[in-house]
């Protein structure tokens, strides 16, 4: 079995924010850690222009990556115009089977932004079509299989409609919260504007009150939910919790 996850996200630091401490943990289990985002969130600044606040951002999320020996890859969409249509399926498509990943980490499919599902729905289907050989990517050849695909909890740990959402795979990461943390606050761009727009370091707070609510669904400090797509021709068997057998369930 490749041991290579990849995180599908739609902005940088999103997957800091979701499922990185589940990354550190399958990073000390030998797994290749590769994240990518669809965009590099040039909407994410009232300061910067499009192009700089980008360039900032893709460099933030490359240096994160690296506390993994990671990868990164921002896809080049543009902030909040994610579509679900031909063009970004076949760069989803083209990009999961550059990366061949055995597990796939992605967006909630309801969440309180429509980037983020858009990305959920892109990851199912590029699962699912990576390896249908008349679904041509030049240069990268078709999946030998489908990756397993595992849905982050939305942010607040609630779909769009204020409804909680329940896991059904929880991650103890209570051993590898500070490397989350670091991680998440390679993302200073987006650090010190919530600073400034709170008056505290909201987006450590934000993620750790998260990680807290899922521990104690788990009996621990911190954790992190996920909910497995079983559907139809999907892997059944839940590789996360036979990869992190002591810190899962």
């Amino acid at each position: 079995m490749d041991k290579r996850v990849l995180a599908i996200a739609s902005h940088p630091d999103d997957a800091e924010f979701l499922c990185a401490g589940t990354l550190a943990l399958l990073h000390k289990k030998s797994w290749e850690i590769h994240i990518a985002t669809l965009t590099a969130g040039d909407c994410g600044s009232t300061e910067l222009d499009r192009a700089r606040i980008s360039e900032i951002r893709k460099e933030e999320a490359s240096v994160s990556a690296k506390i993994l020996s990671g990868s990164y890859e921002c896809l080049g969409f543009d902030d909040l115009f994610i579509f679900y249509d031909r063009p970004a399926l076949m760069r989803v498509i083209a990009h999961v089977r550059k990366v061949h990943p055995q597990l796939v980490l992605t967006m909630s499919p309801s969440c309180y932004m429509l980037d983020h599902e858009i990305t959920s729905r892109l990851a199912q289907t590029a699962c699912f079509a990576g390896g249908m050989a008349n679904i041509e990517t030049p240069g990268i050849a078709p999946l030998d299989h489908i990756p397993h695909l595992y849905y982050a909890d939305p942010l607040e740990g609630k779909d769009k409609y204020g409804v909680k959402v329940i896991p059904t795979t929880l991650v103890d990461i209570t051993g590898v919260i500070e490397i989350k943390t670091e991680m998440l606050a390679c993302h200073k761009s987006q650090r010190e504007w919530l600073r400034k727009h709170h008056g505290m370091d909201e987006y450590i707070l934000a993620m750790k009150r998260l990680a807290e609510e899922r521990g104690q669904m788990l009996g621990v400090k911190y954790a992190e939910g996920f909910r497995q797509h079983l559907g139809h021709a999907f892997p059944q068997n839940n590789l996360i919790r036979e990869e992190l057998q002591n810190s899962s369930r």
